[in-house]
């Protein structure tokens, strides 16, 4: 499917869309002040190790210290050391590492001992010995001719292994001839940064978002891509010149009055993907909750009643949802655990023709996941791989009014709580001459109308006046009781 990539640079972030058939299909954000980790090289130091956990903090120069499991080991991945983690790490030790996820929430970031350095073509793996092809090249032949065209460009004394990856089919040979060359001077200048160097400290940063769309995202369904900021788009024609030469041609400069967003409809985009609610053309909708361990998909029949039958219309509602989640997993970048409740469906045909058309709206996401089918429950459990925040953790933060809830207490509950607490204050200071409550204006208005008989009924049993003051800047679950 045909693809266009559009770039929005301000000095504060860059965006990036990922837009098909007119529509935004994935979403980049990279601010300034916070960008991301993935795929940084580091020297840290080993902070603590804990053998309970087989893991160590590792301390790489960042405010919070990260985190390395004894699976991220490289001897324990590749199968050559089966030691608990404190035979291998000591407090204060020297350690190479590369992140593998970005710092989430309140966890640091985690950490592998495995090094790999992605190029254009290649991902190069100093410490392994094999050539891997992506899995998204599914033709064997390719495969194997892949592997062999590699294997004949690698010099004798080369050490180290590599991944083709699927811009590799199209590229030549001189192609793969300069990524095997850059990605080989790159590792030999780390190794010599890391033993000169103090740490900890960084060795290796990441291309920032801007440049990674040539590497990452740009394949051959790629039409064009479209920068709006003029710096950007030289820095862009300089790389794709170096390295990634057939994409050239499609780095187009914007120079409209209206913002590029704007005129392709991703800013109303990103406010929709911050909705809990997702409208399906049908008239059926989602609730999409995101928690901290997991994230549910909630699909509704709302409107609709198409269909000649009510399991018809479930089905048409079911089918459409399958296409509108596996869009809204990639446009949020929704990652961990995601439970799927589609509606109930009696027919087992009905069953897997939804979970089919599930797995085929899934495929083109470049992230790796797993799908179960339907369990016992008629849920559908799937994993995505998370290695940054979502969309959501990254423009929003909790509400700080409900503190993430999602719902704040009736004006009556608030009123029944400020009640009870006059009751224990007048037990415990007898001196008190007034009591004064200051409270949100719908929490006032509740107190002078439906719970006026309340308020007048504690007066009378704790024989002291009780006084009402709005303050327009507390929330509705924000009171005080003054002593006077």
């Amino acid at each position: 499917m045909k693809e266009e990539i559009l770039v929005n640079v301000t000095p504060q972030e860059t965006r990036v869309a990922l837009m098909q058939q007119g529509s935004a299909q994935e979403l980049h954000v990279e601010r300034a002040s916070a960008v991301g980790l993935v795929g940084n090289i580091y020297v840290g130091v080993v902070s603590r190790v804990l053998p309970g956990m087989q893991s160590a903090f590792i301390h790489i120069g960042l405010d919070r210290t990260a985190f390395l499991h004894v699976a991220d080991l490289w001897s324990h991945r590749n199968g050559d050391d089966s030691r608990p983690i404190e035979k291998v790490l000591h407090d204060g030790d020297r350690i190479l590492v590369q992140v593998i996820k970005d710092p989430i929430g309140t966890k640091g970031a985690r950490l592998s001992t495995q090094v790999s350095i992605a190029g254009r073509f290649l991902v190069y793996l100093p410490q392994d010995s094999h050539i891997g092809i992506s899995q998204r090249i599914g033709d064997e032949a390719e495969r194997v001719h892949l592997r062999e065209r590699l294997t004949q460009l690698l010099s004798p004394d080369q050490t180290g292994g590599f991944i083709i990856r699927t811009m590799a089919e199209t590229a030549t040979d001189d192609e793969l001839r300069a990524d095997l060359s850059y990605l080989q001077k790159l590792w030999t200048d780390i190794q010599v940064k890391a033993r000169t160097i103090s740490a900890p400290a960084l060795l290796y940063q990441d291309l920032n978002l801007s440049l990674r769309v040539l590497r990452d995202l740009a394949t051959d369904q790629t039409q064009v891509i479209i920068v709006d900021s003029r710096e950007t788009y030289e820095r862009l024609q300089a790389f794709a010149r170096d390295y990634a030469l057939p994409v050239m041609n499609r780095v187009e400069h914007y120079t409209g009055d209206r913002p590029l967003f704007d005129l392709y409809g991703v800013e109303e985009e990103i406010e929709r993907a911050l909705a809990r609610r997702v409208a399906l053309k049908s008239g059926g909708y989602l609730i999409i909750d995101q928690t901290e361990a997991l994230t549910t998909v909630d699909v509704n029949t709302g409107g609709f009643v198409s269909g000649r039958t009510f399991d018809d219309t479930i089905f048409k509602t079911n089918l459409e949802a399958a296409q509108v989640i596996a869009r809204q997993l990639r446009l949020r970048n929704l990652g961990g655990i995601i439970i799927v409740d589609f509606i109930d469906m009696d027919s087992d045909a009905h069953r897997e023709s939804v979970l089919a058309e599930f797995k085929k709206a899934l495929a083109p996401d470049r992230t790796r996941m797993t799908v179960n089918g339907f369990t016992a429950l008629g849920l559908v459990e799937m994993t995505r791989k998370r290695t940054r925040e979502s969309l959501a953790h990254v423009l929003c933060e909790p509400c700080p009014t409900c503190h993430g809830r999602g719902e704040l207490k009736t004006p009556q509950t608030v009123c029944y709580e400020i009640l009870r607490e006059i009751l224990r204050e007048a037990r415990q200071y007898d001196d008190t001459r007034e009591f004064r409550i200051l409270a949100s204006q719908k929490v006032v208005d509740t107190f002078l109308d439906e719970e006026s008989q309340s308020l007048a009924l504690l007066e009378e049993f704790i024989g002291k006046p009780i006084r009402l003051q709005v303050e327009s800047i507390y929330h509705q679950e924000q009171y005080d009781i003054v002593l006077v």
